[in-house]
């Protein structure tokens, strides 16, 4: 608490009209909205690198992002931190009955219904309708999960991961069908947005976070393209005046390696 009170005393000192901090002082909710959202995506690459030393550093800016945002509350008399975590207190204890209630074990099923339904009765009074209040400004995988597990909760689902599997295959042919007509047509995005949107739905019956397995995917790309690079560089090519063929060749020799790692 000791710690907390002072980095508290510390961003009310850099927002200080008088003695703070230039560009600190000049920071709206708005301006602070794009460092944070940096700062998020810096604590989940830190995770996924399992650099634990930076994940301690990047947490420390994460929180601070938090912080800055209460300062900005309490200055025009919103809320402050206090306000934050008494909030956040009230929450988790409301949205977990089985722990501070009932004292129960429930499946993995049962909890994502039952935290979607103390959600709908949140929201008891609001008037909204289904899928109002998953914000658009989410990653998109992120959102296509998300609204897939709202539609879940309502009963809209398949019972296990095979029809969801069988959607996507159902989508690939409608994207080959599409894209031998005209590949650059907007049916064709169409058809390829259907298809992004029900392999979410496979790793979301596999208990899988859509938008963390792209991310991984991805890094491993970068990786073994990387490899590509330095294989070819050794044969004296660069990538940019090897041919496909010779870019491909390496890619599956680096890809043998490391499946029989």
């Amino acid at each position: 608490m000791e710690n907390l009170t002072k980095l508290l005393d510390i961003m009310q000192t850099l927002r200080d009209p008088e003695h703070g901090c230039d560009w600190d002082k000049k920071q709206t909710f708005d301006s602070i909205v794009p460092h944070t959202l940096e700062e998020a995506h810096e604590v989940a690459h830190a995770i996924e690198q399992q650099d634990w030393v930076n994940v301690k550093d990047e947490l420390g800016d994460l929180l601070f992002q938090i912080v800055f945002y209460a300062q900005l509350g309490k200055e025009a008399g919103l809320f402050n931190f206090a306000d934050v975590v008494d909030n956040l207190n009230q929450k988790l204890v409301r949205r977990h009955p089985h722990v501070f209630e009932h004292q129960q074990t429930l499946t993995e099923t049962e909890l994502s219904k039952q935290w979607d339904a103390i959600k709908q009765q949140e929201k008891l009074g609001q008037s909204a309708q289904f899928g109002d209040d998953v914000l658009s400004s989410l990653p998109a995988l992120a959102r296509a999960q998300k609204i897939q597990r709202r539609a879940a909760a309502l009963g809209f689902d398949w019972p296990t991961y095979e029809g969801a599997l069988d959607k996507v295959k159902e989508e690939v042919d409608e994207v080959d069908e599409a894209m031998r007509v005209d590949p650059h047509s907007p049916h064709s995005g169409e058809e390829i947005g259907d298809l992004l949107f029900a392999t979410v739905n496979v790793a979301r019956h596999g208990g899988f976070n859509a938008e963390q397995l792209l991310r991984k995917a991805t890094e491993k790309f970068i990786g073994r393209f990387q490899q590509v690079e330095s294989v070819l560089e050794t044969q004296g090519k660069a990538l940019n005046t090897a041919s496909l063929q010779e870019m491909d060749e390496v890619w599956e020799q680096i890809k043998a390696a490391q499946k029989s790692v």
